[in-house]
């Protein structure tokens, strides 16, 4: 029988000493222990490696795409400068006949009063022409439309027997540019019939 304070092995044999044994696995548990903790600290430098090679990427491309808005910021905004310098060129453009059949018109020093009316007639029609080209309409209401705070700005309002609220007179055209309104017609509108 064994002693009773004797551990018993697990085949109910007293227990030898064991501690060169915890030596040796000891020794063999440090090894694999450091093995462990050396393939860990790649492992971890391999991460590191990688995660500092995505963020040198990440910052790469940051700077190209800061890089790239920076360009288009600066072409639209030549863009802006062109389309300001130039915006003109195209009405500019149709207005030159009319300035060389007015100059033409004073050139000539012996005319017929109705060679002058003719020739304005012309010039009036090259006008025009310029103007539909480039979406420039005028706003001329009749007596009797219905007024238009968008396109028509009230002198005063006069007595009439036209309705009130409409259109008394037109004092001056106003003009529109692409459907946006470069000038007001001037117009005195209707307060109705005087009791």
């Amino acid at each position: 029988m064994s002693a009773p304070n004797e551990p018993i092995d697990s085949k109910g044999n007293p227990s030898s000493d064991t501690s060169e044994h915890l030596e040796v696995n000891d020794g063999l548990g440090a090894a694999q222990g450091a093995e462990a903790e050396v393939q860990a600290q790649e492992d971890w430098a391999t991460l590191l490696s990688e995660a500092q090679e995505k963020v040198a990427q990440y910052h790469d491309e940051l700077l190209r795409a800061k890089a790239e808005v920076e360009n288009i910021r600066r072409r639209a905004a030549d863009d802006v400068a062109k389309a300001r310098k130039f915006g003109t060129e195209s009405f500019a453009e149709s207005l030159i006949p009319v300035r060389d059949s007015l100059e033409a018109a004073l050139a000539q020093p012996d005319q017929t009063a109705e060679a002058w009316k003719d020739g304005v007639e012309v010039t009036l029609r090259q006008l025009n022409g310029a103007f539909e080209r480039n979406l420039l309409k005028e706003v001329a209401p009749t007596e009797g439309d219905a007024f238009d705070p968008h396109q028509h700005q009230a002198i005063s309002t006069v007595p009439s027997d036209l309705p009130e609220g409409t259109v008394a007179q037109l004092l001056q055209k106003g003009y529109t540019i692409a459907e946006r309104v470069l000038r007001p017609a001037l117009v005195m509108v209707s307060s109705g019939p005087s009791a």
